[in-house]
């Protein structure tokens, strides 16, 4: 297969299409971000680059904690209505249906209707040009019950999960190998 070369720009994907809510249970407001990842599993600590622009830049620089709440099939439209429109101009948990929840380790708020939360605590804001990154550590992770199963163990595949590539949604299809089936002995 032919390839050709084109300048350099953001065209990692699939990404998960995550719902951030910040400021209070009182006071919610919830952005769309596609640039999230995670940077350490121990300790346990993500990211999430937003525009300076965005109305919620300053909530997480001024408090220091958000949430990154994954996306399902059933919320995308809210992912979608969320990264576009400004918390300055809109109640978008209001217009989206979304219930704010108080958080088990934070002051922010998660979103019931995500099957899982990530609590983030920002330990460092590093300036990259269109986007700050918030590098976070994660402090709690909340799950739906009906995604675990009775040993504990948590079923992404049960949540209906959705993914974001190039401008588009995706549903995430069907399990394809886990981490490690290449050289397990049969």
């Amino acid at each position: 297969m032919a390839k050709i070369s084109l300048k350099g720009s953001a065209m990692l994907s699939p990404v998960p299409p995550a719902l951030v809510s910040v400021g209070t249970v009182d006071s919610p407001n919830v952005l769309t971000v596609a640039w999230t990842g995670i940077l350490a599993s121990t300790p346990p600590t993500t990211y999430i680059s937003v525009r300076k622009e965005r109305f919620s830049h300053h909530i997480i620089k001024e408090t220091g904690e958000f949430v990154i709440n994954l996306c399902t099939v059933g919320l995308v439209a809210a992912a979608d209505y969320c990264g576009v429109k400004s918390g300055k101009d809109t109640d978008k948990f209001k217009k989206c249906s979304l219930t704010a929840e108080k958080a088990f380790a934070l002051s922010c708020p998660t979103i019931k209707e995500s099957p899982l939360c990530l609590e983030c605590k920002v330990r460092e804001v590093v300036e990259l040009g269109s986007h700050d990154m918030f590098i976070a550590d994660i402090v709690a992770v909340d799950v739906d019950e009906e995604i675990m199963d009775k040993k504990g163990k948590i079923h992404l595949e049960k949540a209906g999960l959705a993914a974001y590539a190039h401008g588009e949604y995706f549903a995430l299809g069907k399990r394809i190998g886990g981490f490690g089936y290449t050289v397990r002995k049969k």
